[in-house]
This record gives C-alpha cells, structure tokens and sequence, in this order.
C-alpha cells in the first residue's frame, strides 16, 4: 500500500533538494501518493498455488542486531495499529502489452518528456500502486522507474522515501508525523489478526516481530490515520506476490518502541 508523500516530497526536496523517489510508498518511489490497492489477507498457511518465490528472501537479521536488551516502551494502546505493507515491483515478474512511458530521466525533475522506454503494462499497474520498479530489460535495466501523482514518471537509481534516502527492505516505515514522528524506532510486539479475523501465520508473524522499523516517511494528506503505519518489505520475489501472506495487513496489532 504506498499511500505516502515520497516521490513528490523528494522532487521537491530535491528540486528545491516521493519518495525521492514513497505508501505507503514509500521507497520514494512514487506509490506513497496512491490510493491503496486492497489489503492482501493473509491465509493460515501459503495456499499451494503460490510459489516459494512469493515469500521474502530478505532477513530482517540485520534490523534486529542494533537492538539492546532493555525492554520495550509500549506506543499507543495495546492491539489498536493497523499495519500494512507495500514493496518494489520487478518487471521480470510481470506481462502485458509493451506500454511507452514519458518522464524525467533523473530525479531533479517533474513532468517530464523524455521517452523512458516501454514496459509491460502489468508492470506498469503496479508501479502505479506501490511507487515503484525495477527495471531488468532494455537500455535502462538495474535503474528503477518510479511514479509518483505529483512529478508524474522518472528513473532513478534506488527506492527512496520523502527525504531521498534510500528504503530499507524489513527496516523503512511510514506514518502521519502527529502518530509517529519521523525517526521513531519501533517493533511488532503483537501481530494482532488479518481483517478478516484470522490468526497471523506464525512465519509471518515471526518476520515482523523480528524486524526493527524506523518512520522515514509521511502519508499523502488523507490515507494515514491514527494509529496506522505502512512498512516496507522489499520487492518481490516471484510471480504471484501479491499473493503472499507477507504482503498483509496487520489489524489490531501492539507496537513497542526501544
């Protein structure tokens, strides 16, 4: 769900420097200025129609090694967050008509002409959603094309969240400022349940407890809320990711901070 102020803030930024370059978008790319696609539930185990591929390859290890031993501060009250999550799409994984994109070739830039290159229009779709891809094919390939409602199309060279900063797969979230202010470190204590009502899959469960997250970026005006933050979870790792249950909502989850 990339519903953040990324891209726009970074062009901004960085013009006056959307993510750079984020949802809930947050890897600046350009998804954070998005209406949120619907939550992916997760099920009570990967259903067998969705390949390994569809879950993270990304340890969220490193996150948890700059954790200290003393306990944890709660935020907010006990079982009240909503959590949810958006990532980086990757072209390989996605079909569809071969789609001319127009744009700016870098990111100090908005509304641009520049012909980016053509790409599946899947891919396109959700860019749209999440704020941006990577690119595996063509001139551009290894660069990461980004949208954002604010600056339109642009390449760039990584994900971003709104203050140009790279994004960081298990480590980068976002939140309105008057919930959580930016900088504020925080960890899953609860994992709460799906929206409809069942049980966090234990591995999955396990993933978002483990991971330490740091508020880098803010909502577009109106798709935050109380007690809401959005994290990121990487790109995707196969075909079919949306189905996976890593790319969930967290209802009624319990937050701590260090």
């Amino acid at each position: 769900m990339r519903p953040k102020g990324p891209q726009a803030a970074v062009v901004t930024a960085c013009l006056a420097l959307a993510g750079c370059g984020t949802a809930s978008g947050a890897s600046t790319g350009a998804g954070a200025l998005n209406v949120p696609p619907p939550r992916a539930t997760a099920p009570a185990s990967a259903p067998a129609s969705v390949p390994p591929s569809v879950f993270p390859t990304t340890s969220p290890g490193a996150a948890v090694a700059e954790r200290d031993d003393r306990p944890l501060k709660p935020l907010g009250k006990p079982r009240s967050w909503r959590i949810t999550t958006y990532y980086t799409a990757v072209q390989s994984f996605h079909g569809g008509k071969p789609t001319p994109v127009r744009g700016c070739p870098k990111l100090h830039c908005s509304w641009g002409k520049t012909p980016l290159g053509s790409y599946p229009a899947d891919f396109l779709k959700i860019i749209k959603i999440e704020g941006s891809g990577r690119i595996t094919a063509g001139p551009h390939q290894g660069r990461y094309l980004n949208w954002s409602h604010s600056v339109g199309w642009w390449l760039d060279t990584t994900t971003r969240d709104s203050g140009a900063r790279p994004l960081r797969a298990w480590g980068s979230a976002a939140a309105d400022k008057d919930v959580l202010a930016r900088g504020q470190r925080f960890t899953v204590t609860d994992c709460g349940r799906t929206p409809n009502g069942k049980a966090i899959p234990a591995r999955v469960c396990d993933a978002f407890r483990k991971a330490d997250w740091t508020v880098t970026d803010v909502f577009r005006p109106g798709y935050g809320g109380e007690h809401h933050a959005d994290v990121y979870i990487g790109e995707e790792t196969g075909p079919g990711f949306a189905k996976s249950p890593f790319y969930t909502t967290l209802r009624g989850a319990t937050l701590g901070a260090p």
